[in-house]
């Protein structure tokens, strides 16, 4: 019996260490299964709140008192926005949309315009909508206690004021105006006008100069917020002065006028492009890609892709279309005698197509590539008498000269600038 008894005591230490092991197992799988019990019995309390309606209603009421009923939006027109699109994006009720459309002119939506919306978060709709027309006239359509659009123009009260402006050109016409402040809408409208007498590229030399009297419409927070007329222009070329006067007589004889009374405007533009090189000239060549010899019958103006072509004329646009070499092209017929052509553009004007009447210095299409081209340039042809000319030794027809009674009227419009001008400049000094 002893001799047992020391038997089991001695193999007692020897299976201790896995009793202890499988205690310690056996622990740890009740403590895991109490754990995931807990557990589940916790998700399935907080899954059961969730899902509680109650519940549901207090978190949205506490969320929505949080969030303004009213969201203000600025919106940015971008190309392809159209009025029913931008408010259908913004989740505008169809039938809103509609009664919007009927009060607005959706037709002068253009790109980089800026709408001002007010509108109600719980019901989507339109409280306040301001549609800009131009810079200083915009419309506003607010909801009256009916729930029904009132509709209103509001215009802007703008100042006018003439502003003088005078330098030296030391690269381009255009970085010197710009170096002194002058609007970007001047600039381009003081190279239209002499667009029809002066090559930019050939004619300008450094140290040239120039002068120029406009107007600018500020608002009351000393604010452009838009450009008018040229009054006085003058670009002196190697000595050599260029006046031009603005006259309006009473709407007749509107438009700028040299100091013996001849319209700037002629029949044809010199050049339907600013800021243009002359890459190729009228007359035999050899083809940059057919590799010979051949007459090329118009003049190529070389200048980034994108740079606005202008019509050189009035008239009708009798193509404006795809032109095998000539890549996308517009062909303008002015009269009986005279048609142009611009090719290689890289797309047309707004509404440019055939059978549309165009103004002179209208865009009809942007420089571009297209066709058998080895890089962005303009291809313009001058066709006269149905032969094609060389458009850089044309004989422009001169515009009207003013006679009579409205010369009379004229000379005493261009003694009042000069002695206005005159008298700013003194002032500067």
């Amino acid at each position: 019996m002893n001799n047992i008894y020391q038997k089991i005591q001695a193999k007692i230490p020897k299976y201790g260490e896995y009793v202890f092991l499988l205690l310690l197992i056996l622990i740890s799988v009740f403590s895991t299964t109490l754990y995931n019990l807990s557990k589940e019995k916790i998700v399935n309390e907080y899954q059961e709140l969730f899902e509680n309606i109650y519940f549901k209603q207090t978190v949205n009421t506490i969320f929505s008192s949080t969030q303004p009923r009213f969201l203000s939006i600025k919106y940015l027109v971008k190309s392809g926005d159209s009025l029913n699109s931008i408010l259908s994006g913004l989740k505008v009720p169809s039938d809103e949309i509609k009664i919007i459309v009927k009060k607005l002119p959706s037709k002068i939506i253009h790109v980089n315009m800026k709408i001002d919306l007010l509108i109600d978060t719980k019901s989507g709709k339109i409280i306040e909508l301001i549609y800009p027309i131009s810079r200083i006239k915009k419309i506003v359509l607010t909801k009256n206690k009916e729930n029904l659009f009132e509709r209103k123009e509001v215009v802007t009260e703008l100042t006018k004021k003439l502003v003088y402006k005078e330098g030296i050109i030391r690269s381009s016409l255009y970085k010197s105006a710009k170096n002194l402040n002058v609007e970007d809408s001047i600039i381009v409208d003081l190279a239209n006008l002499y667009g029809f007498q002066i090559d930019f590229q050939r004619d300008i030399y450094k140290n040239d100069s120039f002068e120029i009297l406009y107007e600018k419409f500020i608002n009351e927070e000393e604010k452009i917020k838009e450009t008018g007329n040229i009054i006085f222009a003058n670009l002196i070329l190697r000595g050599q002065k260029n006046p031009l006067y603005y006259f309006n007589d009473n709407n007749k004889s509107t438009g700028h006028y040299d100091p013996n009374g001849a319209s700037v405007k002629k029949a044809l533009m010199k050049t339907p492009i600013n800021g243009a090189r002359l890459s190729s000239s009228f007359g035999m060549r050899k083809h940059p890609i057919l590799g010979y010899n051949k007459l090329h019958r118009g003049t190529d103006f070389a200048a980034p892709k994108g740079t606005p072509v202008m019509a050189s004329g009035d008239g009708i646009i009798i193509k404006a279309r795809w032109c095998g070499g000539g890549g996308n092209c517009v062909k303008i017929k002015h009269n009986s005698t005279y048609q142009t052509v611009y090719a290689h553009l890289s797309g047309f004007g707004r509404s440019i197509k055939k059978g549309v009447r165009v103004k002179q210095g209208r865009i009809i299409g942007y420089v571009g590539s297209t066709g058998m081209s080895t890089g962005p340039h303009l291809h313009y042809e001058v066709i006269k008498n149905g032969k094609r000319i060389n458009s850089q030794k044309l004989k422009l027809p001169s515009g009207k000269i003013l006679k009579g009674e409205e010369r009379k009227r004229f000379e005493v419009q261009r003694i009042k600038v000069d002695v206005l001008k005159s008298e700013i400049i003194s002032l500067i000094n």
